[in-house]
């Protein structure tokens, strides 16, 4: 047996044992994934079995003592602390990506996107911190209490921006130079390639750093808990306190029994899949990020 035929047996045999490992890590993770779903829904079977699914939109307030269970509430505010953000957040994140890659020199770029990289690995609960002792009395000042649902979009804001914008770098660095260099050659200035090629090409990695992120702003707990005011009610304004459903299960978990601890599993039920439906529209759009 000559050498090169050896050297082809061993790789053989390291890829086969790679991809062994692999499979086995993808099986576990999708093991995990669906152990949680299982639980989430045994836990809160009881509950759902008595009174039906529909009983959580259609109950007018949450008292589970009462045997009260609406959660339009806080449905509604955490779906609008998530949107909010990714409404004041997206725009930033693709501006900061057009900085990095097209505006700032080499090495202003580098140490730019380390900045985000750092500002993305700060825990929640240290924005949640920040937030409680400088953004909510500045807000306070303004339009009281402070704490209130525009508060908890400026800190998941911050929490999402480095996601997208990080995301965004990488889509448009994806883009091939051919076709950069084909628009400069077309005579075209350096705006209308960003707007007409480069962005369009890498849309579909923008919009599923978007998505992912919207997806981590819904199921925030610690800093929405500290800056949002925790009030159970429909908000009429931006500046009303309100409660997520995120913040509801941290705060009533530990004494919840019964109904109600099964009514806080329908709560993890529901954010499972409107996380779950996110990243499958991510996952959509993916196939915008690939070039022929």
């Amino acid at each position: 047996m000559t050498s090169s035929s050896l050297n082809t047996s061993f790789l053989s045999r390291a890829d086969a044992g790679l991809a062994a490992v692999l499979t086995a890590g993808a099986a576990l993770v999708v093991s995990l994934l669906v152990l949680i779903v299982l639980l989430l829904f045994k836990e809160s079977w009881p509950v759902l079995n008595h009174f039906g699914f529909s009983k959580f939109f259609l109950d007018s307030s949450w008292y589970p003592s009462e045997g009260l269970f609406g959660l339009q509430a806080m449905l509604f505010a955490s779906v609008a602390c998530a949107l909010g953000a990714v409404v004041l957040g997206a725009p930033l994140g693709i501006a900061s990506a057009l900085f990095c890659r097209f505006y700032a020199p080499p090495s202003l770029a580098r140490s730019y996107r380390r900045l985000l990289e750092l500002l993305a690995g700060i825990p929640s609960v240290v924005f949640g911190f920040w937030g409680l002792t400088v953004l909510v009395p500045i807000i306070g000042a303004w339009q009281p209490p402070g704490a209130s649902l525009f508060t908890g979009m400026l800190i998941l804001m911050l929490m999402i921006l480095p996601t997208i914008a990080l995301t965004s770098v990488t889509a448009l660095e994806s883009v091939p130079v051919a076709y950069l260099n084909g628009a400069m050659a077309l005579g075209l200035a350096r705006k209308a390639v960003i707007l007409k090629v480069a962005l369009p090409a890498a849309r579909g990695g923008i919009w599923m750093g978007i998505l992912l992120s919207a997806a981590r702003a819904l199921g925030e707990t610690m800093a929405v808990v500290m800056v949002s005011g925790n009030v159970i009610r429909m908000p009429q304004s931006l500046f009303d306190p309100v409660r997520t459903l995120t913040a509801n299960i941290a705060l009533e978990m530990a004494y919840a029994v019964g109904d109600h601890r099964a009514a806080l599993y329908v709560s993890g039920l529901l954010l499972t899949a409107a996380v779950a439906a996110l990243a499958l529209l991510a996952l959509r759009f993916t196939k915008g990020a690939a070039h022929a």
